[in-house]
């Protein structure tokens, strides 16, 4: 049994006949790249002061710090509150004037997340001119620059507000301006220009830009078919990957890694097994990811035997399986309802020295509950605990569901409690599964109760009515 039994014979022959025992364990962001970054030792240096002067200064420092932050804020609550009088013949350049703030990023960054905080589905055009009409006024102030970081979030209100040509004409302003765009420039136009029906437009933008800072990819379309693939734009991905090669620019692993991804993800198994062979051609090796990649396949497929062949060829290649590539396999073979082969893997996991994780735990959790083996769940929810594994929300949502399922209401409603105590502070997933559940059977009393207790924490006010609308199956 082998990689054979999903991606075919050439794929598996040609893996095997590439792969070199030199391989270099790749940990590093997705970049495909082998660079180990290393850190300088941390050293003691003399610096003339005592050890009571240097916590006097500490502490000057600290408190310094602090009142900076104070008055920043303290600064944006009276700019917002300025803003908002922007009745008609309303100056607000000179209003700003008047308050006589220190203009700072800090300020800038709290008035615009104050802006985008107010969105509601009646104010947005309003708060987009107020937002620009601010974000120029604090530009124009003497020894003050905007930040890469104040144009993203003036997009994203743009973006939030359904302004895509304001997004357009505040990029150019950013290039004119000497600034640079990067990734997360490209994310924020192509998550809201994607809705709107213009990514491609976006994608084209930037595949021209000469000032797209692509660190820390090879090349600048790295960055555009990363970015593309966190939005999910898979079709628009081979589109770029086509321009890429006529541009000449040749593909490294990184740039295989998210063609298969994308192919797997739109079904075409066909091509997916063209692009891993077309890899070994080019005398790339699979990395760190391309593995996690198809263990998530293999799993998914419900071919533990071919993931166990998998997983022993990375050792052999020089990549130790690490807590991801389990928990990816255990994820897709949870799917597939194979918990056998999960609760295997999970014990080999740990055999070969992976300490589990939080995240490999939940997903453990997760299979059970669904599968409606609520009792294996608790004794891995205990297990987790005992080993110093901190629940966190996916995890207490997952048991929460669980005891419901098994009518075991009272033990809810505990572990919400509980959940609490331990400072995991619950969503509105982990609310309305609980009371979605008290209603169905029944127990209306108590979900009125876990209604109450959320409101007077102040959790989720504005999404009581949708939760009192769920209906009583």
């Amino acid at each position: 049994m082998n990689l054979a039994l999903v991606f075919g014979t050439n794929v598996v022959r040609k893996a095997y006949r590439f792969l070199s025992s030199s391989r270099k364990f790749c940990n590093g962001n997705f970049t495909g790249d082998d660079t180990d970054i290393r850190f300088p030792d941390l050293v003691d240096l003399d610096c003339g002061f005592d050890e009571h002067e240097s916590i006097d200064i500490n502490r000057e420092e600290i408190s310094a710090r602090s009142k900076f932050l104070e008055s920043a804020k303290l600064s944006a609550s009276r700019v917002l509150e300025t803003l908002h009088q922007n009745d008609s013949g309303f100056n607000t350049n000179s209003a700003l004037d008047e308050l006589n703030v220190s203009v700072s990023g800090l300020l800038v960054r709290e008035v615009l997340v104050g802006i985008l905080r107010s969105l509601s589905h009646d104010n947005k055009p309003r708060c987009a001119k107020l937002a620009y009409r601010f974000f120029v006024w604090s530009g124009e102030q003497e020894c003050f620059r905007h930040t890469v970081n104040s144009y993203h979030l003036l997009m994203k209100i743009f973006a939030e507000c359904g302004e895509y040509k304001a997004m357009w004409r505040l990029l150019d302003e950013m290039v004119q301006d000497g600034y640079p765009t990067t990734a997360r420039t490209f994310n924020l136009l192509i998550c809201s220009c994607g809705e709107a029906g213009l990514a491609k437009q976006a994608v084209v933008q930037f595949i021209k830009s000469k000032t797209f800072s692509y660190r820390p990819f090879k090349h600048s379309y790295n960055a555009i078919l990363n970015s593309l693939l966190g939005v999910k734009q898979y079709k628009l991905i081979e589109w770029v990957y086509e321009q890429m090669l006529e541009d000449g620019f040749w593909p490294d692993v990184l740039t295989y890694n998210i063609l298969m991804w994308t192919n797997y993800r739109l079904g075409n198994m066909e091509r997916f097994d063209r692009l891993f062979d077309e890899m070994g051609r080019d005398g790339l090796a699979p990395d760190f990811y391309t593995f996690n990649i198809l263990l998530h396949i293999l799993g998914k497929g419900n071919k533990p035997l071919a993931a166990l062949t998998t997983l022993n060829h990375m050792k052999e290649v020089g990549i130790d399986p690490s807590v991801i590539h389990f928990t990816t396999l255990i994820d897709g073979l949870s799917r597939a309802g194979n918990l056998e082969a999960c609760k295997y893997f999970f014990d080999e996991m740990v055999r070969v020295g992976c300490t589990p994780d939080v995240v490999c735990y939940t997903v453990m959790i997760t299979g059970y509950v669904v599968s409606g083996e609520v009792e294996k769940a608790k004794e891995m929810f205990e297990e987790m605990t005992v080993k110093g594994q901190l629940p966190n929300v996916f995890t207490y949502n997952s048991m929460i569901r669980g005891l419901c399922m098994a009518g075991e209401f009272k033990e809810a409603c505990w572990l919400l409690k509980e959940m609490e105590c331990r400072g995991c502070h619950p969503n509105f997933v982990v609310y309305s599964t609980l009371v979605s559940w008290l209603r169905k059977a029944g127990k209306l009393s108590e979900a009125r109760k876990v209604i109450r207790d959320m409101v007077k924490k102040g959790h989720y006010v504005h999404l009581v009515p949708k939760m009192m609308k769920y209906r009583r199956c």
